[in-house]
C-alpha cells in the first residue's frame, strides 16, 4: 500500500479508475476519498492539530501535501498561526490575516497508516455507492423490477437487484410461495428508504399494485391507456378482484383483460401462484358497481346508507354463503375493492329488520306526537323516521298525506317541534348532571345530547375539549363489512370519534376545538400589558 501510494503514480491513478467502474460511481468520489485518507495519514505524522491539506492529480497521480497557517501579530496556536517575520520566509509580502501555504514533503506510509487509509476509502466509497443506489431507486417506486434470490433471512426474502438489494418482507410475500436462492422473481418496488445502514428498498409481490403492473404488462390496451383498472383488491395466493373502465366503447374491458383462451389473465395467475382473479366491468354507480363486485352471488337489492358509508346487499336466502364466500372472503374483497363497508342480509332478514325499524318508529311517534298507532304507522308509512322530518317539513307536504289536512299537519308540527324542546331540555338536564359547563354549550354545531356523550366521555370544561385532536372528536367509524346480524363484530366493531354518531365534518370538528382554545390566546392577551405594565413600574 505504502509503495502504491508514494512510488507508483499510474498505479494509484489506475485503482481509482478501476473502482469508480467496480462501484459505478463518480472517480472524483475516488480521489476525494484518497485525498482525505492521505490527509489523516500526514496529521498522524506530523501532529493532529495542524491543518493539512494533500491534493491528487486525478490524471498526472502528483500529490501535493502541505500546511495552512494564519498570519497574525501574536502566536497564539503555534501549529495553525505564524507572525509576520516568519511569514516571510514562506511567502513575500504576507500580511496580518493572510492564509499562507507551508509545503510538507512526502509521506511514506507505515502498516498502521496504510491500513487506517484503506479503511478510509472503503468507508467513503460505500457511502458514495449508498447514496448513488438511493438516487437511482427513489423515483422507481411503483415499478416492476426483476432479480435473483440471493438469501432467506427470517422469513425476509433478499433479492439482488444487480446495482442494489432488495427486501420482500414475509407480510409482502405470497403465502406458501416456494422460494428459493437463485430463482428469477419479479416484485414491486413499495418503497425506498434511506438509512444509517444504507438505502433499504422494499419490494412486494402481495400489493394489489403488483397485480396492476402485471395486467399493464400483459394488457396493451391497459398499458396504452385505453382500459383502466380503476380498482383492485387481494387476498394473496387465493383471490383477488380487479374493476375495469374501457374508455373506447368499442372494446369490452373485461374480454380484453381476459384475452384470448384466457392467455392475458392466465399469464398473471400463474405469475401469482395460481391466484384467482375476478374481472369486474367498473361503473360510476355506486349500487351498480356493488352488485358486480359481489359476483358470482346474485344481488335482490342494494340500500346505501350516505352517513355511515355503508352499504346493505339484500340477497336471496340460497345466495348468503355464495355472496359472503369462503372465510368472508368474497364480501371482504368486494368492500375492499368499493371503499364502502358491506353489509349481507337474506331477504328473511331484510324483512325483519324492517318490520323492526317500522315498529320502533311507528312506537315513537305514538309517544311523542300523542297521536293513535294508526296515524303513527301512516307516517312511518310515508317515509318519516324521525321528530326532525316532521317538525321541519313544509305543511303542504304533510297535508298531501291521504286523510290528512292542513289543520292536521299543522297540530302534527306544533307537537313534534315541542317534543324536541322536551328532548332538548332533558339533554339539558342530564348534561348539567353530568358537570359539563355551561360554557361548552356556546360552542358552535354542538347541541345538548352531543354535549351529554361528550360528558359521559369525560369531556367537561373548555380546556377538556381543547385538548383534543380533530379525530378524537368526529373521526367516522373505520369501514368494516360484516354481516347484520353478526354480534361478534358488532361486539368488536371499531369505535371512531366521541362524537363520531352525529356526522360532524372535519372542517365543523376543527371550528368547535379552535372555538374552545380562543380562551387560551384571551388569557395570554391579557397577561401580557400586565407584564408589561410590572416591567415600567420596576423601571420608575
Amino acid at each position: 500500500m505504502a509503495t502504491a501510494v508514494t512510488a507508483n503514480r499510474a498505479e494509484l491513478i489506475a485503482i481509482a479508475d478501476s473502482v469508480a467502474r467496480e462501484k459505478l460511481i463518480d472517480k472524483g468520489i475516488v480521489i476525494e476519498a484518497m485525498e482525505d485518507a492521505i490527509q489523516r495519514a500526514a496529521r498522524a505524522r506530523y501532529g493532529a492539530e495542524n491543518d493539512i491539506r494533500a491534493k491528487l492529480d486525478p490524471n498526472t497521480g502528483d500529490l501535493r501535501l502541505w500546511r495552512v497557517v494564519e498570519v497574525v501579530e501574536a502566536v497564539d496556536d503555534y501549529f495553525k498561526q505564524v507572525d509576520v517575520a516568519s511569514a516571510q520566509k514562506l511567502q513575500k509580502g504576507a500580511v496580518v490575516g493572510d492564509y499562507i501555504v507551508d509545503p510538507l514533503p512526502p509521506i511514506e506510509f507505515g502498516r498502521i497508516a496504510a491500513q487506517a487509509a484503506k479503511q478510509v476509502i472503503f468507508q467513503k466509497v460505500r457511502d458514495a455507492e449508498r447514496e448513488r443506489q438511493f438516487e437511482e431507486f427513489k423515483d422507481r417506486v411503483g415499478e416492476i423490477i426483476t432479480g435473483v434470490v440471493k438469501r432467506v433471512e427470517f422469513g425476509h426474502v433478499v433479492v439482488d437487484l444487480g446495482r442494489a438489494e432488495g427486501v420482500i418482507r414475509r407480510d409482502q410475500q405470497i403465502p406458501r410461495e416456494a422460494v428459493r436462492v437463485g430463482d428469477r422473481t419479479r416484485s414491486l418496488i413499495l418503497n425506498v428508504r434511506r438509512e444509517n445502514r444504507g438505502p433499504q428498498i422494499f419490494l412486494s409481490r402481495a400489493h394489489p399494485d403488483f397485480m396492476k403492473k402485471l395486467f399493464a404488462q400483459e394488457v396493451p390496451e391497459i398499458y396504452d391507456g385505453i382500459i383502466e383498472i380503476k380498482a383492485a383488491a387481494r387476498d394473496p395466493g387465493s383471490r383477488a378482484k380487479i374493476g375495469v373502465i374501457s374508455r373506447d366503447s368499442s372494446i369490452d374491458p373485461v374480454g380484453a383483460c381476459v384475452g384470448m383462451k384466457g392467455s392475458r389473465v392466465q399469464a398473471v395467475v400463474q405469475e401469482m401462484q395460481g391466484e384467482k382473479i375476478d374481472i369486474i366491468p367498473w361503473s360510476e354507480d355506486t349500487a351498480t358497481f356493488v352488485v358486480n363486485a359481489l359476483q358470482p352471488a346474485n344481488v335482490s337489492r342494494v340500500v346505501i346508507d350516505e352517513e355511515e358509508d355503508r352499504i346493505e346487499v339484500v340477497v336471496p336466502d340460497d345466495q348468503l354463503s355464495l355472496a359472503i364466500g369462503r372465510r368472508g372472503q368474497n364480501v371482504r374483497l368486494a368492500s375492499q375493492l368499493t371503499a364502502k363497508a358491506i353489509d349481507i342480509l337474506t331477504e328473511a332478514d331484510a324483512s325483519e329488520k324492517r318490520q323492526k325499524e317500522f315498529v320502533e318508529r311507528s312506537a315513537m311517534f305514538e309517544r311523542e306526537l300523542d297521536v293513535d298507532e294508526t296515524l303513527a304507522q301512516l307516517l312511518v308509512a310515508e317515509g318519516f323516521g324521525e321528530l326532525e322530518e316532521v317538525a321541519y317539513v313544509e305543511v303542504d307536504e304533510l297535508a298531501a298525506i291521504e286523510g290528512f289536512d292542513e289543520d292536521l299537519a299543522a297540530e302534527l308540527q306544533n307537537r313534534a317541534q315541542e317534543a324536541l324542546e322536551r328532548r332538548e331540555e332533558a339533554n339539558r338536564e342530564a348534561r348539567r348532571a353530568l358537570g359539563v359547563d355551561d360554557a361548552l354549550a356556546e360552542m358552535p354545531y354542538l347541541t345538548e345530547a352531543m354535549l351529554v356523550t361528550l360528558g359521559k366521555a369525560g369531556i367537561k370544561t373548555l380546556d377538556d375539549l381543547a385538548d383534543l385532536a380533530t379525530d378524537e372528536l368526529v373521526e367516522k367509524k373505520r369501514a368494516e363489512p360484516r354481516r347484520r346480524n353478526d354480534d361478534a363484530a358488532k361486539r368488536s366493531e371499531p369505535k371512531g370519534g366521541i362524537l363520531a354518531e352525529y356526522g360532524l365534518s372535519d372542517e365543523q370538528g376543527n371550528e368547535i376545538i379552535m372555538a374552545a382554545r380562543a380562551h387560551w390566546f384571551d388569557d395570554e392577551e391579557a397577561e401580557a400589558p400586565a407584564e408589561a405594565e410590572t416591567g415600567e413600574e420596576a423601571e420608575a
